[in-house]
């Protein structure tokens, strides 16, 4: 079940449950992909659980436009409404030493040493569930609890862009450099946000998969460093 709701002058929302679960956002992104294109739709900002849809009154308006979606959203697929193929990413990551220096700190709250923690981070396949924060950010589910760990208690001021982090139950990457609280335990050389390619500026798309990969320092300065936009 869903509900919609007028969230000013220009802007529908659709709130499709309470709960956060692969299968509801799912359902978002199915929904936010058939809007593209419309007439009158301006921009569409989808998130966990709910889809933000910005319109032009004098094109389209508020009522027109929960039709349009209230048929889209009842012709989703029950079970998530994802009818493409997920895309999977693989991430290259330097763990440990000056990419990744709360790696011990990470392995320590938890047991474990800092192979372990490597090993179980680039075990899993994480969803993107979602971009946000900054821009082209990954929230992703899929993090194993052995290696979940708090935010640092005193944030950085600044964190490097490729950073991957851990906070809680949640893993991610660090776009663009930015202030920070995250557990760091690594760098991936791979550049997520690029604000000179207008068409397609974020690397990681939402509904996809990310699988992480250790490499060594010498191969996350031969992979670019930060520099490589595409892999």
């Amino acid at each position: 079940m869903y509900k919609i709701y007028s969230l000013g002058e220009r802007c529908l929302g659709i709130y499709f449950a309470k709960e956060i679960s692969r299968e509801v956002n799912q359902k978002v992104i199915a929904l936010d992909r058939k809007l593209q294109g419309i007439p009158g739709i301006l921009e569409t900002v989808p998130t966990y659980r709910a889809l933000a849809v910005y319109f032009e009154p004098a094109v389209i308006s508020f009522w027109e436009l929960k039709k349009l979606v209230e048929r889209l959203a009842e012709n989703l697929k029950d079970g998530g409404g994802q009818e493409e193929t997920p895309r999977l990413y693989r991430i290259p990551v330097a763990y440990g030493g000056e990419f990744g220096p709360d790696l011990e700190e990470v392995a320590r709250l938890n047991n474990l040493t800092p192979e372990e923690v490597i090993a179980i981070h680039t075990k899993n396949r994480y969803y993107i569930y979602m971009l946000g924060f900054t821009p082209g950010f990954p929230y992703l589910g899929g993090l194993d609890p052995r290696i979940a760990a708090p935010r640092k208690s005193s944030p950085r001021p600044r964190v490097e862009a490729g950073s991957v982090g851990i906070a809680g139950m949640q893993t991610g990457i660090y776009p663009v450099a930015s202030p920070g609280g995250w557990q760091i335990i690594g760098r991936t050389p791979l550049r997520l946000f690029n604000p000179e390619n207008p068409e397609a500026p974020f690397l990681l798309e939402p509904g996809g998969y990310i699988e992480f990969y250790p490499i060594s320092v010498e191969e996350y300065f031969r992979l670019g460093g930060g520099e490589v936009e595409v892999y």
